[in-house]
């Protein structure tokens, strides 16, 4: 059967494609709310056009007031249940694609959402509707979940699990192969304080997409006191960093960084802006400013050090911290740290330990907010588990183990639920600029996850 199911893909794989990048040609980007529409208009359309795709083949579908949807067909008790997400980041500058235009170019498809999580989830629907074809009397039920709101809070997902029984079994295609068994908990500390500086007065900084993503710009304004120019602009006159430029307006110095964006799970694989510019203000500021330019630069610290927030375990090992927001509101300023914390740990003492170590800083500092979703961890010889890497190395070859990422998925979510493999080495990383899919991964994962999901639906 699982030849038959696989068959049947590449027979219709011109359909996959053109399914796919109607998918990603909908600039499903949380915005404003409307009715029915929580997460805004695109990511509403991202919606309907999976149901309606759903349901011109027969399959029973359910919207969950535009939080999220599902597609479903099948018999019985026994559930297997795929969590995929139609909703992406924020572009940000310096594409060479059209980001929502789908663009095919040396077999890749160019888009954002290629990789994280429209291919993924549209391969995996694919691969749910090659059982539904082939193995029409199936006795379990197979469903497909729609989420819209999983790059901006699982408020999608949250109300999923309050209205639905968690599954037998599920997946959610957006990680790494074969399957993720522990993801580490992620916290948001929302650090707040007053407009620093004497001589070289901070007057507003801005940069930053999202909390989840590594800020790849930044603006940044200071009122410099007269007395002080000289001194400062010796500085300036020195300056070494080529993705940073300044300019006088009077006595404001006006700042703009570049960095490069990655995913926030992954701090050192991008290039903060918001931390270059701070930087760049503690090597210029006079004696008077330095003690306290040089802790906010501290406290940016990717090991989550400069918070009091650093430590490993030995599932998941070191904790890490991105600042993935920096903005003025009124005469304060507010970093938003994404945290990804080891699996072993509890975001409440976390949260505990942050309070303490603010508290001790020099400069005064407040936790406005802390939110926290809670790890996820999974044994090496749970069923799930152990299902899924056999179906992987049958059909790879590759006995790669099971890991262990900072990234979160839905899977922390819904019980019963594991994170599984997408893409391959070439295919484009999550959250970056020209994020990108190889046409012939795609095909691929359709294969594996037919196979992963006829193994557990028919135990």
């Amino acid at each position: 059967m699982v030849q038959t199911l696989q068959n049947w893909l590449r027979e219709h794989e011109s359909d996959l494609l053109s399914d796919y990048r109607a998918m990603l040609r909908i600039p499903s980007v949380e915005g404003p709310a409307l009715p029915n529409a929580p997460f805004g208009e695109h990511n509403r359309a991202a919606l309907d056009l999976a149901l309606g795709m759903t349901q011109g083949w027969g399959w029973r579908t359910r919207d969950l007031d535009g939080y999220c949807g599902y597609a479903e067909f099948g018999t019985g008790d026994r559930e297997v249940a795929v969590f995929g997400h139609l909703d992406v980041v924020p572009v940000g500058p310096g594409w060479k694609h059209d980001p929502f235009g789908a663009e095919i170019d040396g077999g890749y498809v160019y888009a954002r959402g290629a990789i994280d999580d429209k291919g993924p989830t549209m391969a995996a629907l694919y691969a749910a509707r090659a059982i539904a074809e082939c193995a029409p009397d199936l006795a379990a039920r197979i469903r497909v979940v729609f989420g819209c709101d999983e790059e901006s809070g699982f408020q999608c997902i949250k109300r999923y699990v309050q209205e639905e029984k968690p599954p037998t079994y599920g997946v959610a295609p957006d990680a790494g192969w074969p399957l993720i068994h522990a993801e580490k908990g992620i916290a948001d500390a929302f650090v707040s304080f007053a407009l620093p500086g004497t001589l070289l007065k901070l007057v507003e900084i801005k940069g930053g997409q999202a909390r989840n993503i590594v800020a790849d710009a930044c603006t940044a304004r200071l009122l410099v006191d007269e007395s002080a120019k000289a001194e400062i602009q010796s500085r300036l006159d020195q300056s070494w960093d080529k993705n940073l430029s300044f300019s006088w307006q009077g006595s404001e110095l006006h700042i703009e960084a570049v960095g490069k964006a990655a995913h926030g799970s992954w701090p050192w694989g991008g290039d903060n802006a918001v931390i270059r510019v701070l930087r760049f203000l503690m090597e210029i500021a006079p004696l008077a400013d330095q003690e306290t330019y040089t802790e906010l630069f501290e406290m940016t610290h990717i090991n989550g050090s400069g918070i009091g927030a650093e430590g490993s375990d030995e599932p998941s090992r070191d904790l890490t911290c991105n600042l993935g927001i920096a903005k003025t509101e009124g005469d304060r300023i507010q970093f938003t740290m994404n945290i990804r914390y080891p699996v072993t740990w509890k975001g409440a003492d976390l949260r505990a330990r942050i309070e303490k170590h603010l508290k001790g800083l020099p400069i005064s500092c407040e936790l406005d907010d802390f939110t926290d979703s809670k790890p996820l961890y999974f044994p090496l010889d749970h069923p799930l588990t152990k299902t899924i890497c056999e179906v992987y190395e049958t059909e790879t070859g590759d006995t790669k183990k099971p890991g262990v990422m900072g990234g979160g998925t839905y899977a922390r979510a819904v019980e019963n639920t594991v994170a599984i493999g997408t893409g391959w080495l070439g295919d484009g990383d999550a959250h970056q600029t020209d994020e990108r899919l190889a046409i012939e991964s795609l095909y691929k994962m359709s294969r594996i996850y037919a196979h992963i999901l006829w193994r557990l639906a028919t135990g």
